[in-house]
This record gives structure tokens, C-alpha cells and sequence, in this order.
């Protein structure tokens, strides 16, 4: 491999198969935009990859690597370079790194669920990863706050899918109902919402689900779209490039994790229920759910439930602590901040689809639910990290 002497060569050992190791790039590739002309290495390879050889002969400066098996560890030894660490494994501990704070995101779950009035918590974990680990134990302290035990499933790593399948299946049938369930990532979200499937369980009104990071492709792909936490992947990427940026010029940087907050839970149809004990408004808050995209009005959910607005928005009051009609915004401009965080639509096309009459009434009311417009929304939520300052 012909290297240039006058660059910094830096090797990924990133993969590049899921939504959460690609954020990280586009965090490495905005800090090198802004600050270094590195060259950087890297080939296409899945989370678990331990073939190394593209590397062979490489003469590089320094690694930004995920280290989540032994085999990565002994490459990196065996490399003898600086390198941070990108995995909450801590296989070599004696190395910096930077990572999503895993208890941050159990709290954020337990929350989730908790204020949909659900008070049975599970979580479904794959034992492969640091991460996971550490987000399971997370979930249970966070739950037992909460006075409630969290019940656990572990992904077997080896077997095949329609078994692991079926196992799951009849866990989540074996829970207390209705339960919110955390599953340590999108991947394993989506196959908690094929096993209830499997088992004919109602998602979310038995089963309420939330995964984590955010996958675009898998949230919606999944039916129901999976809601999920979207861990600041750009925002740690950036930060391992820099602390790399300071090894490699002689600077003395500390071992250990430095931790970075979730960005925010994308709310969908796989947890957006509340749990309450009125059938009445239970049947409206799912009409009111399941007609998020299009124009629903009050009259129609009353119709829906036979029930005159007064008598049905005492319930609301009672149940979930606001109004019908308060009820159908909050749900239509959470749909008005997915599209406007999962798509780069204009605000017509955002009010055209969800059937509002006007995009400048849209705005309006977005403005007054979230106190941003609709602009100032996706600019902080898809922003560059390179132009966020006070968050080193």
C-alpha cells in the first residue's frame, strides 16, 4: 500500500452495515472537513468483522476502531498506535474513547413508557455487546424506580432466526400486560415486533416497543413504525476524531469513556399509546393515533366514540390530563417533527401530506407545541456538528 508522507493517515475500523457506526462517521468526516487533512482508511465490513487484511502493509498515524471482540483488541495491540475507542466494551481499557451513555438511554425508556401510563417494563438485549449490557442494566434500575422489576430476554447469538423467533414470541406472551419493552437496538426492536406477530399480540396496546438509534430504514420498514432513541452518533464521532487529533500530535489524553447524551426519542405507532383505564377514551386516543396523517377533527372522534365533547373531554382531563383537541395536536405535530427530521421535504409538501390546508398555519402551531418553528427544529436536530459549540 503506497501511502503519501505528507498526509495523516488514519485507519477506520468502523463498520459500516447499521445506522449508528455510519452516524459516527459522518461525525469523523465533518471534524476532518473542519479541521485536518487526513487520508482515511476504511472498506465496507459488518459489526463483528475481524478480517484485517486490507490493512496489510499500511503505514498509518492512528485508528479510530468500534473494539467489540477480542480479535480487534489484539490487532489494535499489535498496531502499536494511538487509538480511541468507539465501543462501550472497554477491551482495552487503558485506551480513551467516546460513547453513547448507555444509562442515559435506559432513563429515557423507562420515562417513555412511564409517562404512557405503563408500569410493566422488559428488555430485550443481546449479550455479544458492551453496550447492550450496560443499557439492560440500566432499564432495570431505572424500572425498579419506578417500583417495578423489569423482566429480560437475551438474544441468542447463534441459531436461527424463526427459532429465536418463536422463543420470543412466547416470552412477550408470558408478560404482565400492557408492557413497554426496551430492545437494545433497532435491529432487535424490529424482531420484538415480528415475534408479536407471531404471538397475535396488539402493538402498541399490549406490547409497546421502543428500540434504539434511529434507523430511518428500519423504523419505517417495521409495521408499526418503530419509535426509537436516537443516540448524538455525529456528535461522538466528532469527539473521537478530535481526541485522536491531540494523541497523534504528542498531547497526553486520558484514558476512559467519555459519554455523550441520546438526542432525542422519536416517537411512532410501535409505543404511542397511553395506557389508561377508560375504555372510551382508550378507543378514541387509538382513532386519534391511527388518523395521524390525515385532517381529523374533534366531531369525528366524537362520532367515533358516541359521546358529547363535554363528557369526552372530562374523561381526556381525568385520563391523560388534556383535551381532545389538545390530544389530536400533540399528536399531529409529532408527526409534523418526524417528517421534518426524517426527510428533507419542504413545509408544503409536510402540510400537504398530513392534509393541513395551510403551511404557514402549520408552522404556527408546531411553533407554539414545541417552542421552535419548524425550521429551527430541523436545524437543531440535523444540524452540523461542527457549527454546535459548548458541548466539549
Amino acid at each position: 500500500m503506497v501511502d503519501d508522507a505528507r498526509s495523516t493517515h488514519v485507519a477506520l475500523l468502523v463498520e459500516t452495515s447499521n445506522a449508528y457506526a455510519r452516524g459516527l462517521l459522518r461525525g469523523v468526516h465533518e471534524y476532518v472537513a473542519a479541521h485536518r487533512d487526513w487520508s482515511l482508511y476504511l472498506v465496507e465490513h459488518s459489526r463483528l468483522d475481524t478480517d484485517f487484511s486490507w490493512l496489510e502493509g499500511w503505514h498509518g498515524h492512528g485508528v479510530l476502531a468500534r473494539i467489540e471482540n477480542p480479535e480487534t483488541a489484539t490487532f489494535i495491540r499489535r498496531l502499536g498506535l494511538p487509538t480511541v475507542d468507539l465501543s462501550a466494551g472497554r477491551l482495552l481499557p487503558e485506551l480513551p474513547g467516546a460513547e453513547t451513555d448507555d444509562d442515559h438511554i435506559a432513563r429515557w425508556a423507562v420515562e417513555h413508557f412511564a409517562e404512557r401510563g405503563i408500569t410493566n417494563f422488559a428488555f430485550c438485549g443481546d449479550p455479544r455487546y458492551g453496550w447492550s449490557i450496560k443499557r439492560g442494566s440500566g432499564f432495570a434500575e431505572h424500572a425498579d424506580r419506578h417500583g417495578s422489576p423489569a423482566h429480560e430476554f437475551t438474544m441468542r447469538p447463534t441459531g436461527t432466526r424463526a427459532t429465536d423467533r418463536d422463543r420470543l414470541a412466547r416470552w412477550l406472551t408470558d408478560l404482565p400486560k400492557p408492557v413497554g419493552v426496551l430492545a437494545c437496538y433497532d435491529i432487535a426492536g424490529h424482531e420484538v415486533l415480528e415475534a408479536c406477530k407471531v404471538a397475535d399480540l396488539a402493538v402498541p396496546d399490549e406490547i409497546a416497543v421502543i428500540g434504539v438509534d434511529n434507523d430511518e430504514l428500519l423504523g419505517t420498514l417495521s409495521s408499526p413504525a418503530l419509535s426509537s432513541i436516537e443516540p448524538d452518533t455525529r456528535r461522538t464521532g466528532y469527539l473521537a476524531a478530535e481526541l485522536l487529533d491531540r494523541m497523534m500530535t504528542g498531547e497526553h489524553v486520558e484514558p476512559g469513556l467519555r459519554l455523550i447524551p441520546p438526542v432525542r426519542v422519536v416517537a411512532r405507532q410501535s409505543s404511542d399509546l397511553l395506557s389508561v383505564d377508560d375504555e372510551l377514551v382508550a378507543h378514541a386516543l387509538r382513532y386519534i393515533r391511527d388518523h395521524a396523517d390525515v385532517n381529523v377533527t374533534v366531531p369525528e372522534v366524537l362520532r367515533e366514540v358516541g359521546l358529547s365533547r363535554r363528557a369526552l373531554d372530562l374523561r381526556f382531563v381525568r385520563q391523560v390530563g388534556r383535551t381532545v383537541h389538545t390530544e389530536i395536536l400533540r399528536v399531529r405535530m409529532n408527526r409534523v417533527a418526524e417528517l421534518l427530521t426524517s426527510t428533507d421535504w419542504t413545509l408544503t409538501r409536510i402540510a400537504e401530506r398530513l392534509e393541513f390546508k395551510h403551511a404557514e398555519y402549520m408552522g404556527a402551531v408546531f411553533k407554539k407545541h414545541t417552542g421552535r418553528s419548524p425550521g429551527r427544529y430541523r436545524r437543531d436536530v440535523t444540524g452540523s456538528i461542527a457549527r454546535q459549540d459548548g458541548w466539549r
